[in-house]
């Protein structure tokens, strides 16, 4: 059975930055692509970027470009969201997804996994 852990979820002000982590198990980790996606209230999840089992392939939504960053460290079985100049429409539930069959699409990923999703809150 897949499962998810996120954390590093929290409040902060606006400009400001967090981490978000995900950690896997029961899947093979260096072979499953993972992504991020985000809900905020009253929307729609989107995806928000997306990375290859090497970490090679790296894919961001426009609206996070050049602000946010995701990285993985297969050692760990552990996913990174780095979010920088945080902006308080960025206030969502922020969920950890996993295709561990590692296929590869441009802005979203292929029956994923989902973890819990922490809540990220942006003031202004």
């Amino acid at each position: 059975q897949v499962q998810l852990v996120e954390s590093g979820g929290g409040l902060v002000q606006a400009g400001g930055s967090l981490r978000l982590s995900c950690t896997a198990s029961g899947l093979t980790f260096s072979r499953s692509t993972m992504g991020w996606f985000r809900q905020a209230p009253g929307k729609e999840r989107e995806f928000v970027t997306r990375i290859t089992w090497g970490g090679r392939n790296t894919y961001y939504a426009d609206s996070v470009k050049g602000r946010f960053t995701i990285s993985r460290d297969n050692a760990k079985n552990t996913a990174y969201l780095q979010m920088t100049s945080l902006m308080p429409e960025g206030t969502a539930v922020y969920y950890c997804a996993a295709d561990p069959n590692g296929r590869v699409a441009t802005a979203r990923l292929l029956d994923p996994n989902w973890g819990q999703g922490p809540q990220v809150t942006v003031s202004s």
